[in-house]
């Protein structure tokens, strides 16, 4: 049976394990077909690439791209780009250009809630600091004794209505979607359980992305309970989307998962894997 794991992420953005070595712990955990989705920069995927040749398991090209929607940051994944295309590094060129700042804000804001020297910390996680971002200021935390691991500080400082929460304006969604196409590649709606969306908000979500030429959606993924893959694993039937599954891994001891130990999706569903 093939083991398609489609959402991980490198060194290159946030991720622990460079591009070659994520590649190799995935090949051996028995992934067959690997996408590295690093955040808004196709930088390890050449390194990627060469890996997966060599060890002749199956690589897809892919990033994924922060959005934001209705006063909502939104990722999504683009799968079987083109890391040639101008339109796309231009694109993501102009999404990373507002990381540094909204990490200068987050670090100002918990200092504010007595916690100073964040910046100079996160920074030295951020192998790029054009990429820093909140995985970087979690692992900072948790070396500085704030919360015993990374989830927990996302939980108390990182997310909406805590200290350390800095709202941004990324791409639109429209833009993401077609630097994506442009590129060659399928956009999917990453992680859709994560935004907390009402009924109503997701699905004028759902027919916007879908007529905006959004194409598939991740049904299953570590951040879903059994009841959520249920419920998206039925949005694709309704939309005629095809349905894509990732762990989402950052490293080793601080993802949910490992590559590749995630469910297979319902035999009815359309892979996405299968139109790349």
């Amino acid at each position: 049976m093939e083991n398609v794991d489609l959402h991980c992420h490198s060194r290159a953005s946030d991720g622990l394990l460079a591009p070659a070595e994520l590649v190799l712990r995935a090949h051996a955990k028995g992934v067959t077909t690997l996408a590295l989705t690093d955040h808004d920069v196709t930088d390890g995927l050449r390194e990627a690439s060469a890996a997966a040749h060599d060890a002749d398991l199956r690589f897809v090209p892919g990033v994924e791209i922060s959005v934001t929607w209705n006063e909502t940051s939104i990722h999504i994944v683009g799968l079987g780009i083109s890391t040639e295309d101008e339109t796309l590094e231009q694109g993501l060129q102009w999404v990373r250009g507002g990381r540094p700042r909204r990490a200068a804000q987050m670090a100002r804001s918990l200092a504010d809630a007595g916690i100073p020297g964040t910046l100079e910390g996160a920074t030295r996680h951020a192998r790029n600091p054009d990429l820093i971002g909140r995985s970087h200021f979690a692992r900072c935390l948790v070396e500085m004794g704030c919360a015993r691991d990374v989830g927990s500080v996302f939980k108390r400082y990182l997310v909406r209505g805590k200290p350390g929460f800095v709202p941004h304006q990324w791409a639109s969604l429209e833009n993401a979607i077609t630097w994506i196409r442009k590129a060659g590649g399928v956009a999917v709606l990453a992680h859709p359980a994560r935004y907390r969306f009402t009924r109503d908000e997701l699905h004028r979500f759902m027919k916007e992305f879908s007529d905006l030429g959004g194409l598939g959606i991740e049904v299953i993924t570590p951040n879903h309970t059994f009841q959520e893959c249920v419920l998206y694993a039925n949005l694709a039937r309704k939309f005629g989307m095809f349905a894509s599954r990732g762990s989402d891994f950052h490293g080793p001891g601080e993802s949910r998962i490992e590559l590749g130990a995630i469910a297979q999706l319902p035999e009815d569903l359309k892979p996405v894997w299968k139109a790349l």
